[in-house]
Formats: C-alpha cells, sequence, structure tokens
C-alpha cells in the first residue's frame, strides 16, 4: 500500500522545549472546514502572491506552449504552472506534472478539481528524476516548465534535475520555459555587512580579554563560505556601492548544463573604499525572443515588488575586506557547483603564501549563523552579559556552573572571569564540537580544561551524579539553542525545560540567569508582508480561493498562525503602538503553563496589518539587564509576527479595542496567541 493510498502524510517536527526533531504522521484532514496550516512555514504562498512572477509566466507559456503537445512541468507545487500549459494547450495535448512533497501533492489535486483540470493533467507524487519514460508517461515531453529557483538561483537542484530531463525525459529540441538565467552581482562596501562575518577584527577592538576568535585561529569559530539571502534593500542605507552591476554565469535552460564552471570576471572599481561583500542577484529571461523578464534585483537596480520567497544574496569577502581605487581593476574568480555559486579575489589570495592555509580558514570547528557572529561582536552586548555574569559570580567560591544552552561565549566568559568555577556546558546543538572549539581557545582565554566538561545527554532529570555530588550555584544561557536561528522567539524557552530538568540539583541561593522572560508586542503596519501572506483568490484565471488551500498555506486569517520574521526585513514597516507586556515567565520556578493579555495602546494612526511578539530576557533583576530582541532594538533576532485578515484602520485614541491574548502550553512548548479587533 502506498503512503497516499493511507489517507497520511509525514512531516518533519521540532519539539520546542527539547530541539529535538522527528518525523510524525499526520492524518490527512477528512473536511475543508478547519484544515491546519501544514504549509504555512513554506514559500508557496509567498509565491503565488507575486503578481508580477505569476504574469511573466502565463505569458511565457502561452507564447512557448502549442496545440497537440506534451508540457512537462517539474516542482509543480499547487499546479498554478501546469494549468497554464493546458489552457495554453486548449482541447489537445498532455500535461505531465511531478511533485515530489506529498502534502503539497493533495493540496494540488483539490485545486485541479476546483479548476476543472484534474482530467487534463497527470500528477505524479515523485521527483522528476524517479519518472520513467515508458512506464510512468508514454513519451518525452515537448515543453518543459518548471520553478525550482532558490535565492541564489541553483539551490535547489536546477542543475540536475534539468540534466537528467535532458537525458530522459525530454525530446530533442525542446522547449522551455524559463528559457534562460543570467547571474549579476555588485561590489559593496558595509560596516554592517563586515561585523556578520568577521568576528577576529571586531574583537580586536574590545578589552574585555575573551577572544572567541583568537589570532592565528580564524578557523575555530565562523560563518560558511557560502551566499545568504538577505533582503539587501532593508540595509540600503549601510551600503556604498564600488561597482556597476556585472554580469557572472548565464544558464540555458533549453541546452544541457554543466556541472561546473569557473569564470574570470574583471570588475572597475568605481570608488575607492574596502569591498566587504558582493551582492547578487539574478534575472530569469522567460521567452526565446527576450521579450519576458523577471528579475531579483535590489530596488537600486529596477523596480520590484516586495517579496519574500527570493532574495538577493550576500558573499562575504575574507577578514577585513579588500581596499580597492577609483578606476582600478580587480580579479573576482567565480565557481559554481551544481548547487553553489562562489567567489574569491585573486588580491586576497596573494597575500596568503601557502594556499592550503587559505583554504582551511573556509574550515571551521563550529560555523554559525552570521547574526551570531554580529552579536557576538557586539561591544554593548557583551558587556551586558559579562556585567551580569560578574555580579551572578560575587561571593561564590568555587562555584558549579551548568552553562545551559549552546553559548560558547558564556561558558569561556566564566572561565575566565572565575577562576577556581567548575562549568558544565549542555550544547545541546553543537555537542562534541563544542568540546574542540573549548580546548582550541584555552591558552587564550586563560583556563585549563580540566575545569570544563561538557555533557549533552538527553536525560528528562539530573541526579547529583551528574553534578558529581556538587549543587549548582550558577545556572545561565544567553538563551541560544542552535538550530533555532530561523524560529519563533519562544523556541528559546528550552532553557525552562532545561531549568527544569536541573531542579533537583540546584542550591538553594543558585542564581539564574536570564531570571524572566517577558513575552512583549506592538502593533505594526506591514503592507508588504501582509500583500506576501494574504488570502489567495484568482492567480492568472485560475481559482485558489478554497479555505483548504489558504488555511494549509497558512495564509492571514484569524486562525493563520504565527510566523518568524526579521521585520526590520520586511519592506515597509512601521510601529502604530507603544509597546505592552502580555505576559511573563518566571525562570526562577520550574515550567508551568501561563495565560496572560494586554490592551493595545495606538500612538500613530495608520494601516495596521498586525502585531509583532518578541521576549525580552531579564537577565539579572537587581541590576536590571534586559536583553531584548524586539523590532528596533537590533537586527539580530526574528520577531513572530500575527498577520490579520484584513488590514485594519487605526487612529490615537478610538474608541476600538484591540486585545492581545497568550497561552503558553508547558506540555507542548507552543504558545498559543489570538488577536480580539
Amino acid at each position: 500500500m502506498s503512503p497516499e493510498s493511507t489517507g497520511l502524510m509525514f512531516q518533519l517536527r521540532v519539539d520546542p522545549l527539547t530541539g529535538n526533531s522527528e518525523w510524525v504522521v499526520i492524518e490527512e484532514e477528512v473536511d475543508d472546514i478547519s484544515p491546519k496550516p501544514m504549509l504555512a512555514t513554506t514559500s508557496y504562498l509567498d509565491m503565488l502572491n507575486d503578481a508580477p512572477r505569476n504574469k511573466a509566466y502565463r505569458d511565457a507559456i502561452d507564447k512557448t506552449v502549442t496545440k497537440n503537445c506534451h508540457v512537462l512541468d517539474i516542482g509543480s507545487g499547487t499546479g498554478l504552472l501546469s494549468m497554464m500549459g493546458a489552457r495554453a494547450m486548449g482541447i489537445a495535448g498532455m500535461v505531465t506534472a511531478c511533485e515530489s512533497y506529498l502534502p503539497m501533492v493533495k493540496l494540488m489535486k483539490k485545486v485541479l478539481r476546483a479548476n476543472n483540470m484534474d482530467h487534463k493533467i497527470r500528477l505524479f507524487n515523485k521527483r522528476s528524476d524517479e519518472l520513467q519514460v515508458g512506464v510512468d508517461i508514454a513519451s518525452r515531453a515537448h515543453v518543459l516548465v518548471s520553478e525550482i529557483l532558490d535565492s541564489q538561483l541553483l539551490g535547489e537542484g536546477l542543475i540536475p534535475t534539468l540534466q537528467h530531463a535532458y537525458d530522459n525525459l525530454l525530446v530533442e529540441n525542446y522547449k522551455t520555459v524559463p528559457y534562460r538565467a543570467t547571474t549579476y552581482a555588485q561590489l559593496v562596501e558595509s560596516t554592517y555587512l563586515w561585523k556578520l562575518h568577521d568576528l577576529l577584527n571586531n574583537e580586536a577592538d574590545m578589552e574585555d580579554g575573551i577572544h572567541l576568535v583568537p589570532k592565528g585561529k580564524e578557523n575555530v569559530l565562523g560563518v560558511k563560505p557560502q551566499q545568504f539571502a538577505m533582503h539587501c534593500d532593508a540595509m540600503a542605507e549601510d551600503i556604498r556601492l564600488l561597482s556597476e552591476p556585472f554580469k557572472i554565469f548565464e544558464f540555458e535552460f533549453w541546452k544541457r548544463p554543466d556541472s561546473h564552471g569557473e569564470k574570470e570576471v574583471y570588475i572597475k572599481a568605481t570608488d575607492d573604499g574596502i569591498v566587504h561583500a558582493v551582492i547578487s542577484w539574478w534575472v530569469l529571461e522567460l521567452d526565446a525572443e527576450g521579450e519576458i523578464f523577471y528579475s531579483t534585483a535590489p530596488k537600486w537596480i529596477g523596480t520590484r515588488n516586495w517579496c519574500d520567497h527570493w532574495k538577493q544574496c550576500v558573499w562575504f569577502t575574507k577578514g577585513k575586506g579588500l581596499s580597492v581605487c577609483k578606476d582600478t581593476d580587480l580579479c573576482m574568480e567565480a565557481t559554481h557547483t551544481e548547487t553553489n555559486i562562489s567567489y574569491g579575489f585573486k588580491a586576497q589570495r596573494s597575500y596568503v603564501d601557502d594556499e592550503d592555509e587559505f583554504r582551511s580558514q573556509d574550515s571551521h570547528i563550529i560555523t554559525l549563523s552570521p547574526e551570531r557572529i554580529a552579536i557576538y561582536g557586539d561591544s554593548y552586548w557583551r558587556l551586558s552579559m559579562l556585567k551580569a555574569i560578574n555580579h551572578a559570580l560575587e561571593e561564590k567560591e568555587s562555584p558549579l556552573c551548568v552553562v545551559a544552552d549552546d553559548s560558547v561565549f558564556l561558558t569561556i566568559s566564566i572561565a575566565h572571569l572565575s577562576k577556581s568555577a567548575h562549568i558544565i556546558s549542555l550544547f545541546p546543538g553543537i555537542r562534541e564540537k563544542g568540546f574542540q572549539y573549548l580546548k582550541a581557545v584555552a591558552d587564550e582565554n586563560g583556563y585549563s580544561m580540566d575545569r570544563v566538561e561538557v555533557i549533552s545527554n538527553r536525560k528528562q532529570q539530573w541526579t547529583m551524579d551528574d553534578t558529581h555530588q556538587k549543587k549548582v550555584d550558577l545556572l545561565i544561557a544567553e538563551p541560544f539553542y542552535f538550530g533555532a536561528e530561523a524560529m519563533l522567539p519562544w523556541q528559546n524557552l528550552q532553557f525552562w525545560s532545561k531549568r527544569t530538568m536541573l531542579d533537583s540539583v540546584l542550591s538553594e541561593d543558585v542564581r539564574i540567569m536570564p531570571c524572566k522572560g517577558i513575552l512583549k508586542a506592538c502593533a505594526m503596519s506591514l503592507p508588504d508582508l501582509w500583500r506576501s501572506r494574504r488570502s489567495l483568490e484568482k492567480i492568472e484565471g485560475f481559482d485558489h480561493s478554497m479555505s483548504v488551500v489558504n488555511s494549509t498555506l497558512g495564509a492571514s486569517s484569524s486562525e493563520s498562525p504565527c510566523l518568524p520574521f526579521f521585520i526590520w526585513q520586511c519592506g515597509e514597516v512601521e510601529k502604530l503602538s507603544d509597546t505592552c507586556t502580555i505576559m511573563e515567565f518566571d525562570l526562577m520556578k520550574p515550567l508551568s503553563s501561563c495565560h496572560g493579555k494586554a490592551k493595545v495602546e495606538f500612538v500613530e494612526a495608520g494601516v495596521c496589518h498586525g502585531i509583532a511578539v518578541w521576549i525580552d530576557w531579564v537577565m539579572d533583576s537587581s541590576n536590571n539587564i534586559v536583553m531584548s530582541t524586539g523590532p528596533g532594538d537590533s537586527r539580530f533576532w526574528k520577531q513572530g509576527v500575527k498577520l490579520f485578515a484584513e488590514p485594519l484602520e487605526v487612529s490615537v485614541g478610538g474608541n476600538g479595542t484591540t486585545l492581545i491574548e497568550a497561552y503558553f502550553d508547558s506540555s507542548s512548548g507552543q504558545l498559543e496567541l489570538s488577536v480580539n479587533v
């Protein structure tokens, strides 16, 4: 019996309190009244709300697809491109659609039935490289339509997919939509982007004695050498352009692509400065005549609607960057594999005599997100944390300290500040790599490894055997859990779960940091984000307005989930209310369910699209050290966003009342948020 015929589907689920992930079986909804928003965290909804993208594909398919042909749609999603192909052919012809993600297959079937297209399109719950001519399909296809593109272009497997289709699924001289893609880039100077990756030189200006990246050990901690998708329009004020846009690679969809490519690009600097990063994007040419285009370029290149599914990409240059002078040429080496594009500069390579040493800098013991590197290089954040630690260690002789998260900063700081402390780091995410890292930087930070141990067991409760028959004097976290950076703010309440696990081994006068979490919120105008998440209706003539589609994709409604976003990167944004406190999490006590509510006080007139939610962590109540993760305080953290079904006109001191209510379930780690307008 096939998985589909059982009425079951599998989905990866992360336990918010433990951080553990597992594949779970989810029963198919038996009706369309209240389906679960299973696909809310995917980019499907945002993509379907991208009107320029939809129109470009429609126009190109109408031009390319002829009557009585065979169309192959790879990665069909809701079936929009398949339906466009079937409509362009009229009565004759055939469309084969393949979609590997079972929940999406089930949704596509509903969309096809609603549009009376299920008899014109044959759908396979397979990857395209699993299709066989003569077994699944009778003959090779004449036209390929696809949209297996990510922000850097190649990350979703475009090249191997096209190679297999060329070899096995398509006729000679086949047609394709899109026709080609071209990647472009621009050199930029940006202190902000530099701080996202160069912790070594950021630490050089600090006098706190902590060396997360000691000189000569640049390979112990850093970001991966890769493209990072970002909304570069949001950082336009922090960017100075040092070149004109230049072309890098062209990828022809109508012929078999190469798995590997290299190119030297010569670029003339347009100003004096330091190249901190390469910002790149791509332009899609959808038809063979070169008349229909779609671009992911930033707004300083051309006009583009904000969308979240395709951003620009940032590649960091090494170290402090590359100094350039106006009108001088520099050589950039571009390389692509089947799934990645990378860059390097000959001028930077020439400074390194040993090429093996150059490559070793890309092989870190621990790799973190750019935002995490920026946090560790932020002087205010470090000073606040060190102040809280110093206060917690006062009058503690030979304390036993437990670091309950993945913070290497806290472990090193305690070992550096207290020469008698014994430290147990749980490191639930980085685990053995954390031990290797601590050992590598011990000498530069003035501690010996006989005072530090890493225990990453998954016990429900600890006993005195786990702590060498000694009570815990300091329990601390930032909190930060590796792998949870892209999740909702309350994912970091893992710390509360860890604190509960350790309850029986805590001393009577234990210091717990943070001692409290405060759930905060404010009302916001978020027109660009709301447009990308609004309920679907008709898309280029095809109905997507069914409740099952919008609910499953997590469209804005009273039932839509809270989703994580970097609000500062969400296009046009504005705070319309004062910040309010919904409820507090008392981390001094064991984990428990809690409930709270707050009234929103509007201080700006405008159009409200939703509520932003975050947690402020009270590290030291006596010294009032609070680390906020809210919008406007920094760019390090994502906030939760609860969007309204419809935008709300608000005025200062109006008669309307907006109430926010939240319930935290300690058994599941889930936080339910409701907004009553």
